[in-house]
């Protein structure tokens, strides 16, 4: 290991000898000076030194920014973020990404752009969820830019399924619409389906019984969904909601269509439905400190239902 550290050094030596300038050299050695950081970076990593490992990084880019060689100036940086991952210090390592997605798309490769801001989004995902909503958006305006909307999609459903889980209704449903119109643009029509049954128990979770309902006769337009199986879930899921029938709409969200649809879409709707046992006619209305009488474990949906019926 004190090889190791030993080697660094004298990388790092080379390097600022390279950089220096005198009245014969007027010009820094920016290309062989950001080698021998590169190599001092490695050196630190393999002795287990990573905040001077990251430092070394951190120089590189700088060499290599004065030589105007972005792309590579651009992978130190998401090398500096990574020995700071490694550190655990993710915010400071998504930051490091962020320069880097930058330069790439300033030296014109923005698909690597676009990678780095999601990897910096799975980074930070576990820590800070509005980060990383922002970050998959972010990536997901670069591929959309470049017209990969297979790409872009993928991400614009990241963010959606985040908002969600952080209770961010209202810009969950948006993210859902931006989401579905790109695949019907791409054609994937069975997945705007999917798209529109997130969609209905989204507004359904905020009492918006009006914009689930439009939701449903809007994607009537998409190929296929009249008649679905899909599109009849959703018929009567809203019918049910509308006439406070509960065994319906318990009927509907406990089907397999609905079950086995992703947690983040599925649950928080789930707290609406009262899965105690059979009660009188109007109990599933009533609450007691958020929960219905009965004490079941589901938190009862009669604050939405009341919210269209009085």
């Amino acid at each position: 290991m004190a090889q190791k550290i030993n080697e660094a050094h004298e990388h790092i030596a080379k390097a600022e000898k390279y950089l220096k300038t005198s009245l014969m050299k007027w010009k820094p050695d920016y290309d062989s000076a950001a080698s021998e950081y590169a190599k001092a970076a490695v050196c630190f990593k393999n002795a287990r030194q990573l905040e001077q490992a990251k430092d070394a990084y951190l120089q590189e880019a700088e060499a290599h920014t004065g030589n105007r060689s972005l792309f590579h100036a651009a992978k130190a940086f998401e090398q500096a973020g990574m020995m700071l991952k490694d550190m655990q210090r993710l915010p400071e390592a998504v930051q490091y990404i962020e320069k880097a997605s930058m330069m790439y798309v300033e030296n014109g490769t923005p698909d690597t752009a676009a990678m780095a801001l999601d990897r910096a989004g799975k980074l930070i995902e576990a820590l800070d969820l509005a980060k990383a909503v922002h970050l998959y958006q972010q990536a997901a305006g670069v591929f959309e830019n470049e017209d990969r909307l297979r790409q872009a999609v993928e991400l614009v459903g990241k963010a959606s399924r985040l908002l969600v889980r952080q209770q961010k209704f209202a810009e969950a449903a948006v993210s859902l619409q931006k989401e579905k119109n790109m695949y019907k643009e791409i054609e994937n029509y069975p997945t705007c389906f999917k798209k529109t049954i997130a969609q209905v128990l989204v507004h359904l979770h905020r009492g918006d019984y009006v914009a689930a309902e439009k939701c449903v006769r809007e994607s009537y337009s998409i190929p296929g969904f009249s008649g679905s199986e899909d599109c009849v879930a959703m018929e009567q899921l809203l019918q049910g909601y509308d006439e406070q029938d509960e065994e319906q709409v318990s009927r509907v969200c406990t089907s397999p269509l609905l079950r086995y649809m992703d947690n983040d879409f599925h649950s928080p709707f789930q707290e609406f439905v009262c899965k105690a046992c059979h009660q009188p006619e109007g109990a599933w209305r009533r609450e007691e400190e958020g929960r219905c009488r009965r004490r079941c474990q589901w938190r009862c949906w009669s604050r939405a239902a009341g919210g269209r019926r009085g």
